[in-house]
């Protein structure tokens, strides 16, 4: 573990990032979001579950994609993250959106334990857990949701293919960039593309939404 990467308790630097974002923050979310943070900081020790190397980057990495996102998704929305690793965006997404009904899909055990723990401690058993890589729950599960997100888990057109099975008729796949171009929308239409930077990094991303 990062020498300067350490469990802080209440006083992650929450405000200025969601101020950056133009996000409010419930008491219980950012108590969560500490509560998880803290987790992760914990976990990663032994298990290597984020490259970040402070805390500032840590909360962006883990929050900047969420906090974007939470404006943009509809009420009660049915949410699946492919390939969730330590909680980014999906996870995020359900502390920052308690009315979202979020799926957290992973395929490696020790990220699963992670996240089961994470829940457990935030009591928040609505959030799903699934234990497979996303074509799997392809087969499991096709057409089941009205949005579905990941992160540098495949390309961006392999991620914007495999959501697209995922998604029902008129449902949304956001595909998050940070250097590559949207893939061409195919038989989706591409309806709305979101540029945004990380607070401190000042680096640029992007968030593309395709209505399937």
């Amino acid at each position: 573990m990062v020498a300067d990467l350490r469990p802080m308790g209440n006083t992650w630097p929450l405000g200025p990032v969601a101020a950056h974002f133009s996000v409010s923050l419930t008491q219980d979310a950012t108590r969560a979001i500490c509560a998880w943070l803290d987790l992760l900081v914990l976990w990663n020790a032994k298990l290597d579950l984020t490259a970040a190397r402070s805390q500032v980057e840590l909360l962006e990495l883990m929050l900047a994609d969420a906090l974007v996102l939470s404006a943009r998704i509809p009420q009660a929305a049915q949410v699946v993250d492919v390939g969730v690793g330590a909680g980014a965006p999906g996870l995020a997404l359900a502390i920052v959106r308690p009315d979202l009904r979020v799926t957290l899909v992973e395929p490696l055990a020790k990220r699963t334990a992670f996240l089961r723990t994470c829940l457990g401690h935030l009591d928040r058993l609505d959030v799903t857990i699934q234990r497979m890589k996303g074509d799997q729950l392809v087969t499991q599960s096709p057409n089941a949701f009205d949005v579905a997100v990941s992160r540098a888990t495949l390309s961006p057109s392999e991620w914007l293919a495999l959501g697209t099975r995922l998604v029902r008729p008129g449902g949304d796949v956001w595909v998050l960039l940070a250097r590559d171009a949207p893939p061409d929308p195919g038989e989706t239409s591409l309806e709305e593309d979101a540029s945004y930077t990380l607070p401190s990094a000042g680096s640029g991303r992007r968030a593309v939404r395709y209505r399937v």
